[in-house]
């Protein structure tokens, strides 16, 4: 099973999968807006993308009706608690937007306009922060294991942490930013070792182990936290 992305008009991107078991062209909305199309081992690139075409009335309205479940989800507001480098961090309003701002731990975030909810301009913000931090420390990480890494990207994904593409570009989910930074490392490190193993096989686990030795303390941590992080 390979996996390719690319972007389709700039609307919508497309994660490409070839299947060997697979009868029929099929499309999933994931998560995080992408599209994941699954062609049968006879398949080709064209009757996919007329596939897809077909079905874009589809695919919009997927998106939508996932982009609504997001704004279902808690609102951020005056003493609400959320995590930050792995420590709970409560946010305080100073002053009255605009230009109010809101605080939590050492950040600062502006606020443009009055919000009803801070959670769209604390996590947009976050995003940003991890978009800066998140790369180097990738490229740290493969330097000193001798990993090469072709590029990071950082993403707003909601049912997972990371992936690797076989190309060597290995994507993170920003809320990386919120880990204490063992346990984001762990993560960083998982996606490096499958640059040498793309499975989930023993001799993957077991370069996992050598490179992270405390990557079992991390999953916990994960297994622990997770109400909290999905909130």
């Amino acid at each position: 099973m390979r996996q390719l992305e690319l972007d389709l008009c700039g609307e919508i991107s497309l994660v490409w999968v070839r299947h060997p078991r697979a009868r029929h062209y099929r499309l999933r909305v994931l998560p995080d807006g992408r599209v994941r199309i699954t062609l049968p081992r006879w398949g080709s690139k064209r009757e996919a993308m007329a596939f897809v075409e077909r079905q874009m009335t589809w695919i919009r309205r997927q998106r939508q009706r996932m982009a609504a479940r997001v704004c279902l989800t808690r609102a951020w507001g005056e003493g609400t608690e959320i995590l930050f480098r792995g420590l709970r961090a409560a946010i305080h309003v100073q002053g009255q937007p605009p230009p109010g701002v809101a605080c939590f731990a050492d950040q600062v975030v502006a606020l443009e306009a009055k919000p009803g909810d801070l959670r769209a301009w604390i996590e947009q913000h976050l995003w940003q922060l991890a978009r800066r931090e998140v790369p180097t420390r990738v490229l740290e990480l493969a330097q000193q294991h001798g990993a090469q890494v072709r590029k990071v990207v950082v993403r707003n994904q909601r049912s997972r942490w990371g992936s690797c593409s076989v190309r060597g570009t290995i994507s993170l989910n920003w809320r990386l930013i919120q880990l204490p930074p063992s346990v984001s490392d762990y993560l960083i490190l998982h996606e490096l070792a499958h640059l040498t193993h793309m499975n989930h096989s023993m001799r993957f686990w077991r370069h996992v182990a050598e490179i992270c030795p405390g990557f079992r303390e991390a999953e916990l941590w994960l297994r622990r936290h997770r109400d909290l992080l999905r909130d």
